[in-house]
């Protein structure tokens, strides 16, 4: 699979991750119908508590998913949902300075088909709202200069049988920390909270529309992402639609 991290682990679970390629694939964007949009989530508009303006917090966060961003983070990837059942989202990128957090970057994105969910489940099509450490990337393309460890492995490759629109979707990876081990390939299977709670949730390159619940970002903002969050700055996303964020 040409995952440094990997061969140093059993031929057994080299195997298991194989394997579990396309179905961890298929998880994170797979090409599925839309379904129902309604999904019963977050139809009670929820308070906020946002700050209109500190530039000690990310903007339009309140404080339940402010007081979850590690006191050492210095790296805030901030994906704002248009709405609890939109795909449409857009991703900026927060850099601390002293006390300030600075906006470095800013792109058009996609999340869930279904929208955004806080009780996310295998297959509901809806991308989990919370905050979660980066730690982890990888791709089909080679290592385009990333700080976080890259993993390169044709496992990444989305299956043929997906629209064309979507085979490129692996090309870059950032894995997001849900229900994931820290510190291993983006590939790898294991599931700490158990399969039904999912997995697999990737910041990965855009195709256009809605994803399995992952986050899709135009090539040029992932390769801007790995090449400048930086494992020593402690870099995590903060995620959800704009009302769950600033609830």
């Amino acid at each position: 699979m040409g995952d440094m991290r990997i061969s140093g682990t059993t031929s057994m679970r080299a195997a298991a991750v194989t394997g579990a390629a396309l179905i961890l694939l298929t998880a994170c964007g797979g090409a599925g119908g839309d379904g129902d949009k309604s999904g019963g989530q977050g139809k009670q508009a929820l308070r906020s508590s946002a700050p209109v303006s500190d530039p000690t917090r990310i903007p339009n966060v309140g404080d339940a998913l402010q007081a979850k961003i590690p006191a050492d983070s210095r790296q805030v990837v901030a994906v704002y949902g248009n709405g609890v059942n939109s795909a449409d989202s857009t991703v900026v990128l927060y850099t601390k300075q002293g006390k300030k957090w600075e906006r470095t970057r800013s792109w058009a994105a996609h999340n869930g088909k279904r929208g955004w969910t806080t009780g996310h489940r295998e297959g509901d099509k809806r991308s989990p709202v919370g905050v979660y450490s980066l730690s982890d990337a990888g791709g089909v393309l080679p290592d385009p200069g990333a700080r976080l460890p890259y993993n390169q492995a044709a496992a990444f490759a989305a299956p043929h049988y997906w629209p064309k629109t979507h085979w490129h979707d692996f090309d870059y990876v950032i894995a997001i920390d849900y229900n994931r081990v820290k510190g291993t390939s983006p590939l790898d299977p294991t599931r700490p909270q158990g399969q039904s709670k999912g997995g697999s949730i990737w910041l990965h390159m855009d195709h256009g529309s809605g994803t399995s619940a992952c986050v899709s970002v135009p090539k040029s903002g992932m390769e801007y992402l790995l090449k400048n969050l930086d494992p020593a700055l402690h870099p995590v996303v903060v995620m959800g639609d704009k009302a769950h964020l600033a609830a």
